[in-house]
């Protein structure tokens, strides 16, 4: 299964995150399918591939929690209003 989930980059206390598309079993870190967006929660500043979001949300993927709001915030879900919202 997969799922859209928060990848931690950045530096110490500075954390940024991209958003992948990854295995359910692989870790945090671990090696991930597709980058399809980008959160910075200091500057607030997010950029999404939708595109991608949407292709993967049409093959199964599950969205964590804070992804779901993120593309709620962008919305990413009302660009297409299809099941997802």
């Amino acid at each position: 299964m997969v799922k859209l989930r928060l990848k931690r980059c950045g530096r110490k206390q500075r954390a940024v995150y991209r958003i992948v598309a990854i295995d359910v079993r692989s870790r945090r870190e671990g090696r991930d399918l597709q980058k399809v967006g980008f959160y910075d929660p200091i500057k607030n500043q997010t950029y999404s591939n939708v595109p991608a979001i949407l292709y993967f949300l049409e093959k199964g993927a599950q969205p964590t929690g804070t992804v779901h709001d993120i593309s709620k915030k962008a919305e990413v879900f009302r660009l297409n209003q299809t099941k997802f919202n």
